[in-house]
């Protein structure tokens, strides 16, 4: 962990002696589970352009994986040395961060919570994300319709276990296929017989590539796969393709980045639920400095909005093309 905290300590302290910061200057943190996520990346260029946008410092940091929580614990300590007084952050585990986030808000720190909830959700005092119940909720009603009463045999691509946004993509995806499933305060994983094999992809290219390779070997006659996010769907189409089996299977995935909206394009996803990293960046900078200027602290969930991009559209489900998709994608393009 020492080269971790090293790196927390060079982004917020370095900032904290910068004697640009004037009296009065709104100072605030942005603490993301990675940065080489291009989400990720994407949301910290938000912030920073909304930042400089209304005069305020932001410090930035970030976990070398998604789940690592003791990074972002030095993030928020170093951070409230440095006088931020909100803080954004992506908690990597929504259990384990919270002792530090109450023991900051003691010392006057407004938190907001950006794509993923804390748990419990009002460890913070409001929340910007993606409903990302609904967002599974969309890619499990297109993967109904696309499949036409054809039997499914599923493979689950998931985050990890006990992560809230993971769950709720995935319960989503059951209920909106017409599966019975755990609602959105859930962060366990339900099951259905139909779902023939299941992995942790960690959202990651290479493990849901991995992860594919393996419920293949357990059943070759899947003929659906949901997935986490893009990269793992970028994953699970290599293994279908080394297998000879791409053109048979339906992938559905979440995120709506550019890369991934190009996969929809070119056919390696069929759809895609696209949230916006952006709007939720900018709108945390705004309520920090509003509350740099006010007191006055925001409070609550808010949707940012998400949107199914498919180029083969099917009746009954909402969708938007690809060029919509790529219009408002994030990452490169």
């Amino acid at each position: 962990m020492q080269s971790t905290t090293a790196k927390f300590m060079l982004s917020a302290l370095a900032l904290a002696a910068s004697t640009a910061f004037a009296a009065g200057e709104p100072i605030i943190g942005l603490i993301t589970k990675t940065d080489t996520n291009p989400y990720f990346v994407t949301m910290k260029k938000g912030a920073t352009a909304e930042a400089s946008k209304l005069g305020a410092k932001l410090l930035t940091a970030a976990g070398r994986m998604d789940g690592d929580n003791a990074g972002q614990v030095t993030a928020i300590e170093n951070m409230v040395a440095a006088g931020a007084k909100t803080i954004l952050i992506t908690p990597s585990d929504a259990k384990a961060i919270v002792p530090s986030i109450k023991k900051a808000e003691a010392q006057g720190v407004m938190f907001i919570a950006l794509d993923s909830p804390t748990e419990p959700m009002n460890a913070v005092n409001a929340l910007f994300a993606t409903n990302n119940y609904h967002a599974g909720e969309l890619i499990g009603e297109y993967a109904k319709a696309a499949l036409a009463g054809k039997p499914a045999k599923i493979a689950m691509m998931d985050l990890f276990p006990g992560n809230p946004v993971g769950a709720q993509r995935h319960n989503g995806f059951m209920k909106g296929f017409g599966m019975k499933a755990a609602g959105p305060e859930s962060n366990e994983l339900s099951t259905n017989p139909a779902i023939v094999c299941s992995a942790d992809s960690y959202g990651d290219q290479a493990k849901g590539q991995t992860g594919m390779e393996n419920c293949l070997q357990k059943d070759p006659d899947i003929n659906l796969v949901y997935t986490i996010n893009e990269p793992a769907a970028a994953g699970a189409y290599q293994a279908l393709k080394a297998a000879g089996k791409e053109k048979g299977v339906l992938i559905v995935s979440i995120d709506g980045g550019c890369h991934g909206v190009e996969n929809v394009k070119a056919g390696v996803i069929a759809a895609t639920s696209q949230q916006y990293p952006l709007k939720m960046a900018a709108m945390g900078v705004e309520a920090g400095v509003n509350y740099a200027k006010t007191g006055k602290k925001v409070a609550g969930y808010t949707d940012t909005g998400v949107n199914l991009i498919t180029d083969k559209p099917l009746p009954g489900v909402p969708s938007k093309n690809t060029q919509y998709g790529l219009d408002m994608c994030w990452g490169n393009k």
